[in-house]
């Protein structure tokens, strides 16, 4: 069982930048996906950005030209750089870590994001 590792959560005020990351316990298959979720509090889940191994992302509308997604498949490390953060913003973010067909599909336990002044 893969065991996916979030940190890098926080309190920041509007306008200000965080950066998480998240680290598998292992590879799965060499053609993957990483990405990133959210869900606040009442509401769904939502996508927030994914990576593949080939490293084309994907970007939700409400965070583009804000959050980069990268990662190190060396170290099996996704990261979020997330600037200019809004108080809509503020989710538990959900790494994730899956193989094309969701056969493999893999959740962290989530960080928590708080933006407020």
């Amino acid at each position: 069982q893969v065991q996916l590792v979030e940190s890098g959560g926080g309190s920041v005020q509007p306008g200000g930048s965080l950066r998480l990351s998240c680290t598998a316990s292992e590879s799965i298959r060499s053609i993957n996906v990483m990405g990133w979720y959210r869900q606040a509090p009442g509401k769904e889940r939502e996508l927030v950005a994914t990576i593949t191994s080939g490293s084309t992302t994907n970007y939700s509308d409400s965070v583009k030209g804000r959050f980069t997604i990268s990662r190190d498949s060396a170290k099996n490390t996704a990261y979020l750089q997330m600037n200019s953060l809004k108080p809509e913003d503020t989710a538990r973010y959900y790494c994730n870590y899956r193989d094309l067909s969701y056969t493999l599909n893999y959740w962290g336990k989530g960080t928590l994001v708080a933006v407020s002044s």
